[in-house]
């Protein structure tokens, strides 16, 4: 799931856009696009003779990412697990039905699936914006999640992902804020959980993290949902935490929206710092924004490939 669909784009290298001609008919109904972010992460058979597959994040309606997988013929069956990038509604609005939708797709003894996430993904937010106007965010549910049989794993740290005998996939945890241009979310309070009357300032989102996978001889993939932590910042601690400072892709959304104020204020320095890093591919979605996305095909046009719902990235 991300922001745009688009059928007419050509495949490339990394990139396998799904056909929308199938036996001699259109594919109908379409995939849809909606303002919200679902990646499925899978790392073929190794050796061992075995995949892993997880979910990151479940859109922000109740029923898209589940359109599009039936869309695109993906079996929830066979999901390891459901990783949350952040506790913001339209990366989790979809999880409850897709939990269901995996119970119904698997054996009666093996419902069970583990979900990964920030404490802080579970708090519960308002956001008060400078002209007056606030509005109360939707609440990722614990209790509701464990009663669908969930296992929920709330970490701030590292993790690895199948375990830390076979790492596979780096979940970030909190992400170390440096740089002075990439400023979070200012418009973002908590509830006091001794009064919820009383809203505390919330700017960071220490629950935003990310995904790192390490390619053999090529380096790191990085893959944000929002990128609130800053994706330079996410950058440099992925570089941190795994010792490696080659960027092979960079994917996601990297939250620089043509607000007029402080996102928009970030695009320059960001991709200064882009151009420094040198990554082999820039891959912007969901709340990127047109008008940092093409300062990205403006000055690294060689790096730059377009999302669009559907698409397949093969590294």
């Amino acid at each position: 799931m991300d922001n745009t669909t688009d059928f007419l784009l050509a495949s490339s290298e990394h990139a396998v856009r799904p056909p929308f001609v199938r036996n001699e008919k259109f594919v109908l109904p379409p995939p849809v696009a909606e303002h919200g972010f679902s990646a499925l992460i899978t790392i073929p058979k190794s050796e061992q003779g075995t995949s892993i597959s997880f979910l990151f994040d479940t859109g922000v309606s109740e029923n898209g990412v589940i359109h599009n997988a039936d869309v695109f013929g993906i079996d929830f069956g066979e999901i390891d697990g459901i990783i949350l990038s952040h506790g913001h509604f339209d990366h989790f609005a979809g999880l409850v039905n897709i939990l269901n939708r995996i119970s119904s797709s698997r054996q009666a003894n093996t419902n069970n699936i583990d979900f990964f996430t920030h404490p802080d993904a579970f708090l519960k937010r308002w956001e008060i914006f400078p002209d007056g106007k606030r509005a109360k965010s939707p609440v990722l549910d614990e209790q509701q999640l464990k009663q669908l049989g969930t296992r929920v794993h709330k970490n701030t740290g590292v993790r690895y992902l199948p375990n830390e005998e076979s790492p596979l996939i780096a979940i970030t945890g909190e992400i170390p804020r440096k740089t002075a241009f990439e400023k979070g979310f200012p418009y973002q309070y908590a509830e006091d959980p001794s009064n919820k009357k009383n809203l505390i300032p919330d700017p960071l989102i220490k629950d935003d993290q990310a995904l790192v996978v390490n390619i053999l001889d090529k380096g790191l993939v990085i893959l944000t949902g929002c990128g609130h932590a800053g994706i330079i910042n996410t950058i440099n601690y992925a570089k941190k935490i795994t010792g490696i400072d080659r960027i092979h892709a960079i994917i996601g959304g990297f939250h620089l929206p043509a607000d007029g104020a402080i996102y928009e204020a970030a695009i320059e320095p960001t991709l200064k710092e882009f151009q420094k890093a040198q990554p082999d591919y820039l891959i912007p979605c969901h709340c990127t924004g047109w008008k940092a996305a093409n300062s990205i095909i403006e000055t690294m046009p060689e790096k730059f490939i377009q999302s669009s719902v559907g698409t397949t990235f093969r590294f």
